[in-house]
């Protein structure tokens, strides 16, 4: 199984992994940090330097239990190759810090109006967020992204660690989104800011709520009944 080292350091920028495996869209690693497109966050990009040249990696997705590195091509790559994994730093920040961001947006409409997540989509472009409200108002808008925005001037920690799974179910909020729960697993992975949000997520995050800068909301999309849109981004 692939040891993911972004689970531990969403900071790595690069690492030194071994080919495991090939196919004509890419390669398996024994260890990467490139975040593969899960829970709405888009997967990583970079570069993989190896023996035989650069390769580019154009994304990252699950393979079941393995992530697939997705690459222009595989000509020339063995299995067994060492290779070195370098990220695309200033698109995995901004994922990081929209990611972040989201999470302190969607714990303050569920504190305030008890709205859960059915879905989203975040680049380092912008986070789309869909709760299962009828509506969501300007003043609504207005109040939530204010808070936010002193949240993160408050230039909070945001905590990583694991915990089992009986003892993160007795946490009220933990799951924020609808008709969802993580995997089946003993030992979740918590993100927490203390005093505004705890969740079990397995993506990066930031290590303080001042990196995410201004939070600032672009628009809002009316998908249906129970189906409102927030869209927001943060300034570079």
């Amino acid at each position: 199984m692939v040891e993911l080292l972004y689970l531990k350091n969403s900071y790595m920028k690069d690492f030194e992994a071994r080919i495991t495996g090939i196919t004509e869209e890419g390669v398996f690693l024994d260890k990467t940090a490139f975040f593969p497109r899960s829970g709405g966050l888009e997967g990583d990009r970079g570069i993989l330097r190896t023996p035989v040249g650069e390769f580019r990696v154009v994304g990252a997705r699950k393979v079941g239990d393995d992530v697939l590195h997705l690459l222009e091509t595989t000509e020339g790559l063995k299995g067994g190759m060492e290779v070195r994994g370098i990220l695309d730093w200033e698109n995995r920040y901004r994922q990081m810090r929209l990611h972040t961001a989201s999470h302190i947006v969607s714990a303050i409409f569920y504190e305030k109006y008890g709205a859960m997540v059915t879905g989203g989509h975040i680049t380092a472009e912008k986070a789309k967020e869909m709760y299962n409200v009828e509506k969501i108002t300007p003043e609504m808008i207005e109040e939530v992204f204010s808070e936010a925005n002193e949240i993160v001037k408050r230039d909070l920690p945001v905590k990583i660690y694991w915990l089992k799974r009986e003892e993160a179910l007795k946490i009220p909020g933990i799951v924020k989104l609808a008709d969802r729960m993580p995997p089946e697993v003993e030992l979740w992975r918590i993100v927490e800011i203390p005093g505004v949000d705890i969740q079990a997520d397995g993506g990066p995050h930031v290590r303080r709520t001042g990196e995410i800068g201004e939070i600032v909301f672009l628009k809002k999309e009316n998908k249906g009944k129970g189906k409102k849109v927030l869209v927001f981004t943060v300034k570079p």
